[in-house]
């Protein structure tokens, strides 16, 4: 199963000026196999360390802060000889060692030769307070579930050949175009959790994987009594399983007394940061307006709340699969959709897409491009437009509009329609 994270760690490999490399991401997305991978493909030898399973890992770096120390004791521990540029050395669920995560500063500063590379259940929390790492010590890179294009690249290369080599110019015949909107469905109900996707490859039993996403779904649940913080386990759990009624709603933004009565923002503002912190939920924030810088326009009290695996949203929310690969219109469509279109956006590309809404115009996304803003609509079938996003186009003139829909590619006058299953190679496609 390839990953694009890859492409990241080769680049930060070679980079002269590298610094350690924590990847951050929720549990169970691929992040020890990923490390793994990459030193068992890129480096002669590579050593991993769990400060979980082996606690007395601890006393090392509590005891020690000089790295060719700590590196001399590690290669007796590991009975491998960490060699300066050539060992991958992997720090897993660092977060349980607050010296093993601040004994990366020395590192960099002093022993830069040595590569080591950090991941951690929950560790997003921990990053999220700047005291807790060595700021501006580490590189950061985040990991997602598989996107589209790698499910596609793991279930069918053939397809996924013929999809890779699309460009804006290509004509893509009535036979593939049916053909990858029939694993967009699939993508739709399996999602790119990694254990759900090797499920499908080997069983192709969607029973199986609805088990896999229950289990995965009951451990994140599990996760909110363990965090051990101070903030309240049971409103994390109250945000977490709002968001399917919260995006059941048209085109709102989230309410906090809908989670119950009376309920504030801050009641519940740290819960949901921590949720974004470990990496279960992405945030849309609304705007003011639409102008360049969007961040300079971004309401912070109007946001919507997305989950980061679309196949898991889509069994919280009890859809059966039969109604996603049969029913052309479907209850909870167009918020599943939407939820699918953000995953791609933020696991393909480095942008930071916003919503737009007043009296007279909506946008579900809006993101910006090299100065450029970009007016984003999801249609979860082969609507044409709607005459609110018609209505900003005309008002507004946009260089470049997008139109995400099951019809095929196609250029419609200001407005670009691009397949959902093309969703990840979109800068491609109107560059």
């Amino acid at each position: 199963m390839y990953r694009n994270s890859m492409k990241d760690l080769i680049k930060w490999k070679d980079n002269i000026n590298r610094k350690p490399m924590i990847l951050r991401g929720a549990r169970q997305v691929g992040k020890t196999w990923l490390m793994k991978e990459f030193g068992e493909k890129y480096y002669k030898s590579y050593v991993y360390f769990n400060f979980d399973e082996e606690t007395q890992l601890k006393s090392i770096f509590a005891q020690n802060k000089v790295p060719v120390r700590i590196i001399e004791i590690l290669s007796i521990i590991s009975g491998v000889k960490i060699l300066p540029n050539e060992t991958l050395i992997i720090f897993d669920e660092v977060q349980e060692c607050a010296d093993a995560l601040n004994s990366l500063k020395y590192f960099y500063e002093n022993a830069n030769e040595y590569h080591i590379i950090c991941a951690g259940s929950l560790l997003g929390t921990l990053l999220s307070t700047p005291k807790s790492y060595p700021v501006g010590m580490v590189d950061l890179l985040d990991i997602n579930p598989l996107s589209f294009d790698e499910f596609l690249n793991a279930v069918d290369e053939n397809l996924f050949s013929y999809y890779n080599n699309l460009n804006k110019d290509s004509i893509v015949e009535d036979i593939f175009h049916n053909k990858l909107l029939e694993m967009y469905d699939i993508y739709l109900i399996i999602g790119g959790m990694p254990e759900c996707v090797y499920s499908w490859i080997n069983n192709k039993d969607p029973f199986e994987i609805q088990k896999i996403q229950h289990n995965l779904i009951q451990i994140y649940e599990n996760d909110f009594s363990k965090h051990n913080g101070r903030i309240n386990s049971g409103r994390l759990l109250i945000v977490f399983r709002s968001i399917v009624s919260q995006l059941a709603k048209s085109n709102e933004k989230f309410i906090y007394n809908t989670l119950r009565e009376g309920a504030r923002a801050r009641d519940f503002e740290e819960a949901i940061e921590w949720l974004a912190s470990a990496g279960m939920i992405n945030r849309l924030y609304g705007l003011s307006k639409v102008e360049h810088p969007l961040n300079a326009f971004k309401k912070l009290d109007a946001f919507k709340l997305f989950l980061f695996d679309t196949g898991l949203l889509k069994q919280m929310a009890g859809l059966d699969n039969s109604v996603i690969l049969l029913q052309e219109n479907y209850q909870f469509k167009g918020p599943l959709t939407e939820n699918y279109v953000l995953q791609q956006l933020i696991s393909s590309f480095s942008v930071n897409p916003h919503y737009y809404s007043n009296k007279h115009s909506e946008l579900d996304f809006i993101v910006e491009l090299k100065g450029e803003t970009i007016p984003i609509e999801v249609k979860g079938g082969i609507d044409k437009s709607s005459i609110s996003f018609k209505k900003f186009i005309t008002e507004n003139n946009p260089k470049i509009a997008i139109r995400y829909s099951r019809r095929p590619l196609k250029k419609d006058g200001r407005i670009t329609n691009i397949p959902l299953y093309l969703v990840n190679k979109t800068f491609d496609l109107i560059g």
